[in-house]
C-alpha cells in the first residue's frame, strides 16, 4: 500500500475509530486473488467487543463507499482487534499488558537473549517485571528501560489463574488465594 493511500485511509478512518473511544493500531491492504483485503486493526484499554467491530465496520464501509480512497477495484473490509500475541510496540500496549506474561528480546546493551517475565508496572521510562524463579526459587524483580528491549510480545497463558495462585502462595498469601477460591465456588 502506498504511503499516500495509507495516509488517506488513516485520515478517513481515524475519526470514526476515535469517536468510539478506540485506537487505530494498523491499516493494511493486501492482495487476495482478484480482490484486496483492507484490514483495520483497532484496540482499547478494555479490549474491543465484537459488536463494536461490527458497528465500526458499517461506518467505515459507508465512508469508504463515499470516497475513492480504495479506487475502483473490489476489496473486502475487515475490522478486527489485534491478536493476543501481537508485538508490544507502544507505551499503551505495555500498559494494557500489565499483569500478563511477556516474552522480551533484549538488546545487546541489556545482555541480549530472551526474557520471559510477568509485567507488573509500566511508566514512561520502562517496565517493572517479575522474573519467575528457577527450580522452586522465589521470583525476582527486574527493571528494563525501553531502550533495552529489541522487541516484546504477550505470551499466551492457558491457565493464568493457576499461575496467579502459585505467585500468591510463593509470596505467603496462600490464605488469600484460598479465600478467593471459596468465593468463586
Amino acid at each position: 500500500m502506498s504511503t499516500t493511500q495509507s495516509e488517506r485511509l488513516r485520515g478517513l478512518l481515524e475519526p470514526l475509530v476515535s469517536k468510539r473511544g478506540l485506537d487505530l493500531e494498523e491499516i493494511e491492504v493486501t492482495p487476495a486473488g482478484k480482490r484486496r483485503v483492507l484490514r483495520v486493526v483497532v484496540d482499547a484499554d478494555d479490549g474491543v467487543q465484537l459488536d463494536t467491530c461490527a458497528e465500526l465496520s458499517r461506518a467505515c464501509s459507508e465512508v469508504l463507499d463515499e470516497s475513492d480512497a480504495m479506487g475502483g477495484a473490489p476489496y473486502v473490509l475487515e475490522v478486527t482487534s489485534p491478536g493476543a500475541d501481537r508485538p508490544l510496540s507502544e507505551l499503551r500496549h505495555y500498559r494494557r499488558a500489565v499483569g500478563r506474561l511477556i516474552k522480551a528480546q533484549l538488546t545487546e546493551a541489556a545482555g541480549g537473549g530472551e526474557l520471559t517475565a510477568r509485567l507488573t508496572a509500566v511508566d514512561d521510562g520502562g517496565l517493572d517485571l517479575e522474573v519467575p524463579g528457577v527450580k522452586g526459587r522465589k521470583p525476582t524483580a527486574r527493571r528494563l528501560a525501553f531502550d533495552e528491549l529489541a522487541k516484546a510480545r504477550v505470551e499466551i497463558e492457558f491457565n493464568p489463574k493457576a499461575a496467579q495462585q502459585r505467585r500468591m502462595s510463593a509470596d505467603g498469601d496462600a490464605e488469600a488465594a484460598g479465600n478467593e477460591n471459596e468465593e468463586e465456588a
